[in-house]
């Protein structure tokens, strides 16, 4: 915001006499409290530079479960077997979530 150092200044009892008005002016004012905004309008409305995937299939090939894998029963991802912590009341749990 521009300043313009010519101008005459306010003393301090002035700006918060101007202040005070407004505030009481705004409070009578219907909508100055509530947000005519909607969430879910506000967010189709926003578009990242480069990623419209609208007409994008994705392939993606699911493995199963390997023999040398195991699910971590704490955050329950598939890791490979070298990852394993320990096991927990015969739950194996990975060196992530063992920490």
């Amino acid at each position: 915001m521009a300043t313009d150092y010519d101008a005459p200044r306010k003393t301090d009892e002035e700006q918060s006499e101007d202040s005070i008005e407004e505030l009481k002016a705004r409070r009578h004012e219907k909508n100055s409290g509530k947000v005519d905004e909607d969430e879910v309008e506000a967010a189709e409305s926003f578009e990242l530079p480069g990623a419209d995937l609208s007409h994008e299939e994705l392939a993606v090939k699911v493995v199963p479960k390997q023999s040398d894998e195991f699910t971590c029963m704490s955050c329950f991802l598939v890791h490979h077997r070298s990852q394993m912590a320990s096991e927990k009341n015969g739950m194996p749990i990975c060196k992530d979530c063992a920490d």
